[in-house]
Order: C-alpha cells, then structure tokens, then sequence
C-alpha cells in the first residue's frame, strides 16, 4: 500500500493536526506554482513568444558563447540554465554578477551574448555587467518581471515574465517566480537544440558517464561480432542448431537464407514448444519463429533495452541489410549500465 487509513477523527492527536495543515500547505504551494506555470504559457502565446523567438534567433546567430548571470536564488537558477544549455549543444557558463566587477569580466567577449536574471530587473550587482555588455555590444537578453526595470530597459531583448504570487505566505521567498525562470530556461534549451538540429548522438558526446551515459552508448558498441554470432543456415538440423544454441549462450540462434539475411530465429520458447514433437530431427524451418525482431547498429542502448522490455525477450540481433552483424543480450545492458 502506498498509504494509510486516517484514523477517525475523534482519536486523532495534535500532531495529526498538524500534518493535514502541512499537507494543505504543500497543496497551496504546488497550486500557486501551478497557476504562474499557466500563466507563463498563455505568456508564450503573446508578447512574450515574440521576444522568445527573437532570443532563438540572436543566441542560434552568435559565435561565442551564452554568459548567464544572476545573483540569489536568480543566480542559483542561472547555473542551471547554463548546465542546460551546455549540456544540449548551447556552449555556456555562469559568471556570479557580484564577481563580474572583480574580474570574471574577461571572461566575456564581443562574440558572446549575455543573459541575465533578476525578476525586479533591479538588483544592484548587475550594473557592471550590463554596463559592460553596452560597452562592447554584447547582446544582452533579460529574464525579468518588470520591462521597464532598470534591466529590462538596458536589455536588447525583454523575456517579461507574467505577473506571479509566490508561494511563500508572506510573498518575499522566491519561489514561483525562480520555477518560471528555470522553465522558460529549460524552453530556450530546447527550442535551440531543435534549431541546431541536434541529434541523441550530439547528447553523448556531452553524457559519456553514468546511467545516462550508458543509455546513450549505440548497439555497435557493445554487440557481440564474429564468432560469438549465433547462426545457422535455412535446413539445418535442430540437433545441430542446439548444439550451437548452447555453445553460444544467448538462448537464441538466428536462421540465414543463402544470401545471409536474416530468415528467423529459434528460441528456448520456441524449443520448449516443440518440445515432444521428435524435435531433434526436424529442421530449423519448421521451428524458428520468422520476422524476428531486430535492431540496426547505430540504435540507442536505452531503445534497444525498451525493446527488449516491450516483447519481453532477453537478445536482439543487429542487422545491416538485413545480414545479422551482431547480437545484443540483455547482461551486455545490465553490465553496461543502461539498464
């Protein structure tokens, strides 16, 4: 069970009380976050979709790299937005807006563009770095509530967030307003990955540790080639069919017509339903299932693993022409990390 039984409301205990009050209070929390969400889509759909656009366009066009910037709990949304875009094909980096005047300037060039963080579009670390960016015409592009903010008006470009109550009862803890930074964040990320075209093969060159990483990895990379291959030709006897089954070990074997297409495939489902029909005399023709599932090399290990999940079997076969080149056993996943 996923939960219990409230007790009857007589015998309930203080601290009883106290829990439905901090789950109302949770409730209101996710429904203020949720009616800034709505707004910032409806947002999208007006003014703010025009100058949404116009940062695609600006940011897609630059040579050098995006420069986010913030203070506070902008500035921790800020880091995640640059991690973001970076991550999917927008190089990117964060610059603390209260070390731009000690320095970190440098790290900006004329070929970057610059987008900052403040919903009052006032604070006060910004005014080197917006200064800064007005100096060498480094575009720069507000994430701010108010246009008319001292931000905004310095900025090339406005995203003007809706109007948002925060969550916090006394209206002073960001916290609607960071999660619609952080989702119009996650928006550019992706309508500029999708405008630069990039591809899951892109994504691991910049993923190559961990679950995801391994997820990423292609069939080709961790495919059984060669003689580890499992393969017999269309005739064969099942006697020597399972004899190759059980040298090879995938609980499989693939069925090639004479020009090396893959015809079908024996399995020990497919063994167990033959099983008292005087199978060993009998061919790989009249047991094998055909059309059997198959994957091409360059197929991603986490598509490969839905796969396998999905019909409930535990190997693929690779094909490139429809010629078996390699086999892919659910262990090769496990070992890997994908799944």
């Amino acid at each position: 069970m996923t939960g219990s039984v409230p007790a009857p409301a007589e015998s309930r205990t203080s601290s009883d009380d106290e829990a439905i009050g901090w789950l109302a209070s949770g409730r209101r929390v996710i429904e203020t976050e949720i009616a800034g969400m709505k707004a910032l889509r409806a947002a999208l759909g007006h003014d703010l979709g025009d100058a949404f656009a116009a940062t695609i366009r600006r940011l897609r066009s630059i040579r050098g790299r995006v420069v986010v910037t913030g203070v506070g709990k902008s500035g921790h949304i800020g880091g995640k937005i640059a991690a973001t875009l970076a991550s999917t094909g927008t190089p990117a980096f964060f610059v603390h807006a209260a070390e731009a005047s000690h320095g970190d300037l440098g790290m900006i060039t004329e070929e970057d563009a610059v987008i900052a963080l403040s919903w009052s579009g006032e604070s006060a670390e910004l005014a080197s770095i917006i200064s800064y960016a007005k100096r060498f015409s480094v575009p720069l592009i507000a994430f701010t509530s108010r246009a008319d903010s001292a931000l905004g008006r310095a900025s090339d470009i406005s995203l003007t967030l809706p109007t948002a109550a925060e969550a916090c009862p006394h209206g002073l803890a960001p916290t609607t307003s960071t999660l619609l930074m952080l989702a119009l964040g996650d928006a550019l990320a992706i309508a500029l990955l999708e405008a630069r075209g990039f591809t899951p093969n892109d994504f691991r060159v910049f993923h190559p540790g961990g679950k995801l990483g391994a997820s990423l990895q292609l069939a080709r990379d961790i495919m059984h080639t060669g003689d580890r291959l499992p393969l017999a030709p269309l005739g064969a006897r099942m006697s020597e069919a399972i004899l190759i089954m059980t040298q090879k070990g995938f609980g499989c074997l693939g069925v090639v017509d004479g020009t090396g297409r893959l015809a079908g495939i024996v399995t020990d489902g497919d063994l167990r339903r033959h099983l008292s029909d005087n199978l060993l005399a009998r061919s790989v023709d009249e047991v094998m299932s055909r059309r059997p599932r198959a994957i091409a090399p360059e197929t991603l290990a986490a598509s490969a693993l839905e796969m396998l999940n999905a019909s409930s079997i535990t190997a693929l076969f690779v094909v490139e022409g429809e010629r078996p080149v390699g086999i892919l056993h659910l262990h090769d996943l496990l070992r890997r990390g994908a799944a």
